[in-house]
């Protein structure tokens, strides 16, 4: 092709082209503010800044872990004020863009139980809470990490843990989104946690209950239901699934929200890695142990030992092997 062509097709071929498929789009989006899955994004909270301002805030409950380096004592107050003032500037506004939704999104216009209020008065109030709550969270997560140690004898150190362990990474970020969930905040969340999907290989769904001394051992592959209800002291490994059984649905065939879709699990429990656990009503009792590859949709009582009966394994030397 030669240079003249080859301007001849970047210019007026190449900006007819691409006018015209300009043209053909614009019907395709909404310029309304409605919740509609044709709506521009554009005035919705950033995803951008809300996984920022979660990186921020791990940084304030695992000082270290995002933003690296030494750190005196004396140093730790000033630390903490820059790095909260930064979690604050991001999150903030992005909050006052999701707190609409309460009224706006569609399962809300729906059912038509919230009123608007003033979404910076708001937003200023939850970040406030949520601030508070962070005590709490980094109290959480030093069981958790003495959890994590505690149940790997590969960990040699509790530096290993915090650093290095995938798990740990997914349950602080589900304790901080947590507490945004607890506060009826829609979107934020959720981004949050599927950011942690995304890193880690684990989703928990920020609606989750989670009790203390929590370990999710290789992480990988992990699924946690909106509803789901774990207890303390519980130990999950890869691959397990505490998910929901069915989805009912309304009189205009739409799922029923609200309800409680995904298994409780009691204190003290250990689920093996593939198990699949299904169910609002399934409740597995305190003490119990879940094997791996269990298919489970009944509740099992405190101290039972569950596992599934596997096909029948015949081993031979290869040199018997005939093709």
């Amino acid at each position: 092709m030669t240079t003249n062509k080859l301007k001849l097709c970047m210019g007026d071929e190449a900006e007819f082209c691409l006018c015209n498929t300009a043209l053909s789009m614009i019907p395709l989006y909404s310029m309304t503010e409605e919740d509609r899955p044709d709506a521009l994004l554009g005035s919705y909270p950033n995803p951008v800044n809300i996984v920022d301002a979660l990186k921020t805030f791990i940084d304030i409950v695992f000082p270290g872990k995002i933003t690296p380096g030494p750190m005196a004592r004396d140093d730790l107050g000033l630390f903490l004020v820059r790095r909260l003032s930064e979690g604050w500037r991001l999150l903030r506004p992005e909050i006052e863009k999701a707190i609409p939704f309460r009224w706006k999104g569609e399962a809300a216009r729906m059912e038509g139980s919230k009123e608007p209020v003033d979404a910076l008065t708001e937003a200023t109030r939850i970040m406030k809470a949520f601030l508070d709550a962070l005590p709490g969270v980094r109290t959480l997560l030093i069981e958790d990490v003495r959890a994590a140690y505690e149940g790997d004898p590969a960990a040699l150190t509790f530096a290993e843990v915090q650093l290095a362990y995938p798990g740990l990474l997914a349950v602080a970020s589900h304790r901080l989104a947590h507490v945004l969930y607890k506060m009826d905040i829609p979107i934020v969340p959720r981004v949050m946690s599927e950011w942690t999907h995304a890193q880690t290989g684990v989703d928990i769904n920020p609606g989750a209950e989670i009790g203390h001394g929590f370990f999710i051992d290789h992480a990988t592959g992990v699924v946690i239901g909106e509803t789901a209800h774990i207890g303390n002291h519980v130990k999950l490994y890869q691959g397990v699934t505490l998910g929901a059984r069915s989805f009912p649905m309304d009189e205009h065939g739409n799922p029923v929200k609200h309800i409680k879709r995904h298994p409780t699990v009691e204190d003290d429990v250990v689920i093996y890695a593939n198990a699949t656990i299904l169910g609002g009503d399934t409740i597995i009792g305190k003490g119990s142990i879940i094997g791996g590859n269990v298919f489970l949709m009944e509740s099992v009582p405190p101290e039972s030992f569950v596992t599934s009966k596997h096909p029948e394994l015949h081993i031979r030397k290869s040199s018997e092997h005939k093709p």
